[in-house]
């Protein structure tokens, strides 16, 4: 079957399904009439209602995650699981270890379910500014969170160049829209302006870079063309295709809010990153062989962002 082919139903396993994007990754297969269930540690109130299945799938035994999936003849397994760790030790739990057992699991079960893997542009490093990241350039991590994130998507990749998965990698830039991380940059702004007094300023430090951002029901679409794609062990760069300065992020989103612009005061200070200071994807080689594109703007992103917030 072609990406441009209607995706088959099946049932979806979902990694991480209680975080911001696992929502959305779910809902985006549901709605095309695959049967999902959510993995977490724990459940989330949204969650409710869906299959779920509470699993700290990095300290599972391998065994029970292939008994796990074997039951519900689970036709893909999406891992959106990871993200906003702190300690390198807490990264390594969620993006390497999760992996391996992960992909051990997959490797025990009689049939081939495909593995989609979400992993992150800062895989790459440093990019020239003003260049487009291409899935030809060597990944080379600055960062502890982008090396453990290049770990997982090592992993995968050589599992299916093995032969023991069938594993697609999506490296996707910082992303936008409803219900973000709290402790991602924009969750953290977005609280902090929710909470703002009439007539009080918002003091805030805001890096000097520029990142492509990209919402996160287009990367939800872009996982959900992968899951049936006939592209096993690619890469695909998933962003807008645009770097947006970080100023220009923060001051879109005051003014989708309704908040006066002088309630912004930006302050000096370091600003922690988890990669580079320039992200843009290329993003010509998921167009191509997934017949993906990103449909949602920025403004529109984060306006839904402030909106679903209430």
């Amino acid at each position: 079957m072609t990406s441009g082919d209607a995706i088959r139903p099946g049932t979806v396993a979902v990694l991480g399904a209680t975080g911001g994007l696992g929502r959305q990754v779910s809902a985006v297969f549901s709605r095309a009439g695959h049967e999902v269930f959510g993995v977490a540690r724990r459940p989330a109130p949204h969650a409710a209602g869906r299959p779920f299945v509470p699993l700290d799938v990095a300290s599972a035994e391998p065994a029970e995650i292939t008994g796990l999936l074997a039951s519900r003849n689970v036709d893909v397994v999406v891992n959106v699981a990871g993200g906003w760790v702190v300690t390198e030790e807490a990264m390594h739990h969620a993006h390497v270890r999760l992996v391996d057992r992960l992909l051990a699991g997959v490797a025990a079960l009689p049939t081939r379910p495909r593995v989609v893997h979400v992993g992150s542009i800062h895989e790459y490093g440093f990019a020239p500014p003003g260049s487009g990241i291409d899935e030809s350039m060597t990944p080379d991590p600055s960062t502890p969170y982008a090396r453990t994130k290049l770990a997982g998507s090592q992993a995968v990749l050589e599992a299916t160049r093995a032969g023991d998965v069938d594993g697609v990698v999506l490296r996707a830039v910082n992303v936008c829209g409803p219900h973000p991380s709290e402790a991602s940059f924009l969750g953290t702004v977005l609280r902090r302006l929710r909470g703002v007094m009439p007539g009080e300023p918002l003091e805030l430090v805001i890096a000097d870079a520029a990142r492509d951002y990209i919402d996160v029901r287009d990367v939800a679409s872009a996982v959900l063309r992968a899951a049936d794609a006939a592209a096993p062990g690619a890469v695909f760069n998933i962003g807008r295709g645009e770097a947006t300065t970080m100023r220009e992020l923060v001051t879109t989103l005051v003014a989708v809010s309704g908040l006066p612009p002088e309630t912004l005061k930006e302050t000096g200070g370091p600003v922690e990153s988890k990669g580079g200071g320039w992200t843009k994807a290329d993003i010509r080689h998921a167009q191509r062989v997934l017949g993906w594109r990103p449909v949602i703007g920025l403004r529109d992103s984060l306006r839904d962002m402030w909106e679903a917030a209430d």
